[in-house]
């Protein structure tokens, strides 16, 4: 069947070029054609065409050599009354010249040259990527960073053109390498996910313009040496809580699963979770797995729950008529709570306006009161929660008046007058201790200088008879004397009595000089 194919392809080809052939039987000049036929086909090789005219003798030569030919069937050269030159299964070796010379009824004579070309594929052409796996679908894969070869061979005669291509999503149909011969090699070195597509090796034989084309996918799969992320996203009802775990920069896509749940094929898996399954101190885990590499190759994201734990100073104090701020700070939440104001044993929400004003700096949560009046005194709430549970800074306002502090601004001046007195009398005293001296009665100076003695008016009577009493002060205040005496020293004075006489010593006694009273 593949003869009788070959053979009528020929033929038609043949009547198509039939024109070309034109005989110049004056002048003897030998017309060319070109055929061509692949090994074991059948040609026919045309001679005298121009005409019904059936030549009387036709001779065929190959390079100057004749041919052999006969009517015998089974002989392959057969020479047809029309003179053409049937071959029957084509050889390598039947390529060449062919020279027809055919006498025709008039005796002039045409000459016809046929170029004979036998060509075979390009066939059995195969590729090979290396190194690569095959998947069941007989697509390959290979792993980023890798160098990789590929080699194409295939049989051709007498002469093949090989062009390595690429179709990628980027790209199309792109050459990457041509040449001649049986094989064709290219390397890529360091392999990156945008060399993932089909690689097409195509053979082309110029003789007979014949091309296959044979075509491999290649996947490039790659695993991303970070970890998944996880991360939570709240949702209206603040008792649930949605955790998403993502792991990009992978291919193919990777398989995730949230605690001992089953895997997933997915870049990015979510799984919604409620206050009852939720405790302080969980660690919520993620697993990513490639699905190629298997769990040895396993990358895992995880994050502890916290409750929130609001901070702050429970009593504040403030003036009428001033502004105040509460603060409340809040550091430990996660995930993180959603924080508000609220007053009253009613927790009636704050929202900011005229008289309130909400700030936010960093983890600090401020309610600024603005013209603090005595209705504006009682309990704030500072209200954090989160998806495991809620949490709250109770904060007592006091506001006072300024009425309120009349009395201690009195009180301290008081004390600060009563201070003052003291150290300024202490000064006097002090600077006046030369001339008074503060002991007990009968105190004898060393030097036998003046002794003062205070008396109380109390213990006037001690000295009553000594002492001559002063007649009292008209305001009514007692009155207290100081005696000055001048007593000698006992050494002194024995001795001077020792060496006077008793006439002298009374004489001493009578001129004794008085004492002396000071009023205070």
């Amino acid at each position: 069947m593949k003869a009788v194919a070959t053979l009528a392809l020929l033929q038609l080809y043949i009547s198509a070029t039939a024109d070309l052939v034109t005989a110049e039987v004056s002048g003897n000049v030998p017309i060319e054609t070109a055929l061509s036929a692949s090994p074991g086909d059948i040609v026919v090789l045309p001679c005298y065409t121009a005409g019904k005219v059936t030549p009387l003798v036709t001779r065929w030569t190959k390079s100057g050599r004749e041919i052999v030919t006969g009517g015998d069937p089974t002989r392959r050269f057969i020479v047809s009354p029309n003179g053409s030159l049937k071959i029957n299964g084509t050889m390598p070796g039947d390529v060449g010249n062919y020279l027809c010379n055919s006498t025709l009824p008039d005796n002039s004579s045409f000459l016809a040259r046929v170029l004979l070309q036998v060509t075979s594929g390009p066939e059995n052409v195969s590729t090979s990527i290396s190194p690569a796996t095959a998947l069941s679908n007989r697509t390959l894969f290979t792993y980023r960073g890798s160098s990789v070869t590929l080699r194409c061979s295939s049989s051709s005669y007498s002469s093949q053109h090989l062009t390595w291509a690429f179709r990628g999503d980027s790209s199309s149909n792109d050459s990457l390498v041509s040449g001649s011969g049986s094989s064709l090699e290219f390397t890529i070195q360091d392999i990156q996910p945008s060399a993932q597509g089909f690689y097409s090796c195509r053979a082309h034989n110029p003789v007979s313009n014949v091309t296959v084309n044979s075509s491999t996918e290649l996947l490039v799969y790659y695993v991303s040496d970070r970890h998944p992320e996880c991360k939570w996203t709240l949702t209206q009802n603040t008792s649930l809580v949605q955790f998403t775990c993502t792991w990009l920069e992978v291919y193919p896509t990777p398989k995730l699963r949230w605690d001992m749940g089953p895997f997933q094929v997915a870049d990015s898996l979510n799984v919604t979770m409620s206050r009852s399954t939720l405790s302080d101190g969980q660690t919520v885990n993620c697993t990513a797995q490639d699905q190629h590499l298997g769990p040895e190759k396993e990358k895992s994201c995880s994050f502890t729950l916290k409750l929130p734990f609001p901070e702050g100073e429970p009593l504040v104090s403030t003036l009428e008529a001033s502004n105040v701020t509460l603060t409340c700070t809040e550091t430990t939440s996660k995930p993180p709570a959603i924080t508000t104001w609220r007053k009253g044993v009613q927790q009636d929400y704050i929202e900011s306006g005229s008289k309130y004003i909400l700030s936010l700096e960093g983890p600090v949560f401020k309610l600024t009161i603005v013209n603090v009046t005595k209705e504006d005194e009682g309990f704030y709430f500072c209200h954090s929660e989160n998806p495991l549970g809620l949490r709250e800074l109770e904060v007592e306002l006091t506001v006072k008046t300024s009425s309120a502090y009349t009395g201690v601004v009195i009180g301290i001046f008081i004390a600060a007058l009563i201070v003052g007195s003291a150290v300024i009398i202490a000064k006097v005293v002090y600077n006046s201790r030369d001339r008074i001296c503060l002991g007990g009665f009968g105190q004898v100076d060393d030097d036998g200088g003046d002794v003062l003695s205070l008396v109380e008016s109390d213990d006037e009577q001690v000295f009553q008879d000594a002492v001559p009493r002063l007649p009292p002060i008209t305001n009514g205040h007692h009155t207290t004397l100081v005696q000055i005496h001048r007593i000698p020293s006992s050494d002194h004075e024995d001795a001077e009595t020792a060496d006077t006489s008793p006439q002298q010593q009374e004489d001493t006694v009578q001129t004794e000089e008085p004492v002396e009273l000071v009023e205070f």
